[in-house]
């Protein structure tokens, strides 16, 4: 035993372990050989392994040794599922790859045969094509010619058209047959479209001149007839036509052949189109696309520009620069004598005739071809004359406004404002405009009466006490929204509404400024007027902050605003889309930092003279006053009469001088104030005996509070300071001690939850003191002469 334990030792059986990893075995019938590895220290850790494993499998005890064999063939049977493993995979692989190699060698080969075959057929398409390419270029010659014929054919077959229309024109106006003469023309027109696109350039000319030829011979005609038509209708109405005029003998025959002109004349729309080369107008900045006027409107329209251009052109004595109103009142005239005769004889002919054209719309249209070609003629040789600029631009917008109301002249389609939207012609009028309103605001501002309201003695009027110049200023910014207003294009709106954000930010300085020269006397009247100014502005913008006009130039901001409004943040955007905000938010903010701090100044003052007349009120003796049953009445303190009297004039003064909303705010924030001064400057400044708290609550009750009763229903509430530290200090000796009990055991158990005893708040709650807090409370316990003897 002990020779084969040595044995066992010397030829090294160990398992394979994650230490040695590297090792290699051989085994050799029962006997387990270990490779030894090349280094000296993995040697000595394949011993120490193997060492390992027969002392951890059979130990030190020679009985052991009979596990030998178990372990044996354990590792035996291991050795042998290895080796089964190694030889699976290694007679699989070659399998795969030897398979992968001859799918490749196929494919290889087929590879190869189909080059091969494109080879062949390249060749033989070669040889095809250069024998056929002679019978290619040959056919490809006839075609050719044949192509030429074809298109020969069909120039010869459009000029033998033309000559055929055209000598069909001539027999139709010979036998006066002008129905079919119109069919005539609108064919050789719609021939006229359709070669439009072809290169034929001396065709298209040819035909152009013969459609020309014809049309103007027809046109001439039809034109002459439906003028003695009008005529006998009494066209045109240069003045107010009268009822007097007794129709005419032939009226149902001349309605027939105005009629019949009007819709010949129709007919011939697509021809005088092309002939004259109508395209549509292109728009300008804020002007909407319009189709050509209608045939029968244009030669209505004749007599009238005749008529136009002798009075308003050339060296008239109505040409004049300086009156622009005349033609464009002249324009307006006639429109109006116009409408009865194009509603009542040109309307129901053209319906008839499907026509979808308004003829007084047409009329206007035609009227305002004059107007904007005078007003774009006249307009650059008043831009360096600003006061004939700012005449043209009043009547230009006044002519707009009677045109769209009194004439109903549709929104879609454009006036005459475009022609001042030109840029050169817009940047002009917004400078005028610019320099207009800064001197009226220099001249209000210096105006004496500048800082008295104009309704001081309409009390329902005066609920805003604004100053005259603030309400002018707002009036000349309500008349520049009412220039604007009307403005096709929402650039230009908005380019007047940032004139418009500059001009009130320049009065807030300019009011600003005043202030600063008055705030040695912030209780004069022109202060408070300076201070109402603010409080108007404010709220006049505030309320346009919601005008329908207003919230629609604010979307426009949103898209095209930073243009001209400057760049608007992410932020601003959004509430500006959402409508959280209003485009006059900045100045808002402005504004009521300017009204706040005015007030802020106002209150100042008037405590500061409060104080000074409080002082003997605060150091009086109020330890030693007699009770109230040693006094037959009370009265108020001599002392606080000083106090009492300076904050009833005052505040009667700031009434008549603020504005409703502003005094509002400034009798509250003085009651604040007053609040605080006599809590902390008079009530814990001092000890009071009973004598001392009676007085100072009947000075409060029945005289401070009642000062402010004027203003509110409940002026006590606005002093919670006072008037619950008179609560307190007017309690009886029992209720004091027991509240000063519950005060003082809250304070050792704060920390310890105890549900039995009332909580310090809960017990000034019953005693109506909410505003005060524990720690106050005590402090006024202690002011109580009778208490501190307890």
């Amino acid at each position: 035993e002990c020779d084969f334990h040595a044995h066992v030792v010397s030829k090294a059986a160990p398992v394979i372990s994650s230490k040695s990893p590297a090792r290699a075995f051989r085994w050799s019938g029962s006997d387990i050989y270990c490779v030894k590895p090349e280094s000296p220290s993995e040697d000595e850790n394949f011993t120490d392994d193997v060492v390992g494993l027969v002392q951890k499998e059979i130990g030190g005890d020679l009985k052991s040794l009979k596990k030998v064999s178990g372990l044996l063939e354990k590792l035996t049977l291991e050795n042998k599922q290895l080796e089964e493993q190694v030889l699976t995979v290694s007679s699989s692989v070659p399998l795969r790859v030897s398979a992968a190699l001859s799918t490749a060698e196929e494919s290889r080969v087929k590879l190869e045969s189909l080059l091969e075959k494109e080879r062949v057929l390249s060749n033989t398409l070669q040889q095809h094509l250069q024998g056929a390419q002679v019978w290619a270029d040959s056919i490809g010659q006839v075609l050719g010619q044949l192509d030429t014929l074809e298109r020969h054919m069909k120039y010869l077959q459009c000029l033998a058209r033309i000559e055929q229309l055209s000598d069909s024109i001539q027999q139709y106006l010979m036998t006066n047959s002008m129905w079919d003469a119109v069919g005539a023309i609108d064919r050789m027109a719609s021939l006229d479209m359709g070669l439009r696109e072809s290169g034929c350039s001396h065709l298209q000319a040819f035909l152009r001149e013969t459609l020309r030829f014809w049309h103007k011979i027809l046109k001439d005609k039809l034109a002459s007839d439906f003028e003695e038509v009008l005529t006998q209708f009494h066209w045109p109405f240069i003045s107010p036509p009268t009822q007097t005029l007794s129709p005419p003998a032939n009226a149902q025959e001349l309605n027939s052949q105005l009629e019949l002109l009007v819709s010949q004349l129709l007919s011939l729309q697509t021809s005088d189109d092309l002939i004259s080369e109508k395209k549509e107008i292109l728009s300008r900045p804020g002007q909407s696309q319009t189709p050509p006027l209608s045939l029968p409107i244009q030669i209505m329209l004749l007599p009238l520009s005749k008529r136009f251009r002798y009075h308003f052109t050339g060296n008239r004595q109505t040409n004049n620069l300086s009156k622009p109103e005349w033609y464009l009142t002249q324009v307006l005239i006639w429109m109006g004598n116009s409408s009865n005769f194009m509603d009542e004889k040109i309307q129901p002919t053209l319906d008839r005739a499907r026509a979808k054209v308004n003829a007084r719309v047409e009329l206007c249209r035609g009227l305002l071809t004059l107007a904007q070609e005078k007003l774009a003629h006249d307009t650059p040789r008043l831009l360096y004359d600003d006061a004939l600029f700012c005449h043209l631009v009043d009547e230009v917008l006044q002519f707009e406004k009677e045109l769209r109301s009194t004439h109903s002249y549709p929104r879609a389609y454009p006036g005459i404002l475009h022609i001042l939207l030109e840029e050169t012609v817009f940047q002009k009028w917004l400078s005028v405009e610019r320099k207009m309103a800064v001197e009226k605001v220099d001249t209000m501002l210096s105006a004496e009466g500048a800082w008295s309201s104009q309704y001081k003695d309409i009390t329902d009027m005066d609920e805003l006490k604004a100053p005259d110049c603030a309400e002018t200023f707002m009036t000349l910014l309500l008349v520049i929204t009412e220039r604007y207003r009307s403005l096709p294009c929402p650039r230009a709106q908005l380019s007047f509404l940032a004139l418009q954000k500059e001009l009130v930010d320049d009065f807030r300085i300019r009011l600003t400024q005043v202030m600063k020269e008055e705030s040695r006397q912030p209780l004069s009247p022109r202060y408070c007027a300076i201070l109402n100014a603010a409080n108007y502005i404010s709220t006049v913008l505030s309320d346009w902050g919601d005008n329908v006009f207003f919230l629609q130039l604010q979307q426009a901001a949103v898209s095209v605003g930073e243009e001209i409004l400057g760049p608007l943040g992410a932020t601003e955007t959004g509430r500006l889309a959402s409508l959280e905000e209003s485009l006059f938010e900045a100045l808002l903010a402005l504004l009521e930092r300017l009204r706040g701090d005015m007030l802020g100044r106002l209150l100042d003052a008037v405590m500061r003279d409060v104080k000074e007349k409080a002082q003997p009120y605060c150091k009086d003796r109020w330890i030693s006053l007699p009770s109230q049953s040693d006094q037959a009445t009370m009265s108020l303190s001599s002392s606080a009469c000083p106090m009492m009297l300076c904050l009833r004039d005052h505040l009667l003064q700031l009434q008549q001088m603020l504005c409703l909303p502003l005094f509002q705010m400034f009798w509250q924030g003085l009651a604040e104030r007053l609040d605080n001064f006599i809590y902390e400057d008079l009530i814990l400044y001092n000890h009071f005996n009973e004598g001392g708290v009676a007085q100072l609550q009947y000075d409060m009750t029945r005289n401070l509070f009642p000062l402010f009763r004027h203003y509110c229903k409940r002026p006590e509430n606005f002093f919670k300071h006072v008037k619950e530290a008179c609560i307190i200090l007017t309690l009886k000796v029992g209720p004091a001690l027991l509240l000063c009990d519950v005060l003082k055991q809250s304070e050792e158990d704060e920390g310890i939850l105890n549900h039995q005893q009332p909580s310090p708040e809960s017990a000034l709650n019953e005693l109506g003191v909410y505003k005060l807090a524990p720690s106050d409370v005590q402090i006024l316990l202690k002011l109580r002469s009778a208490w501190l003897k307890q």
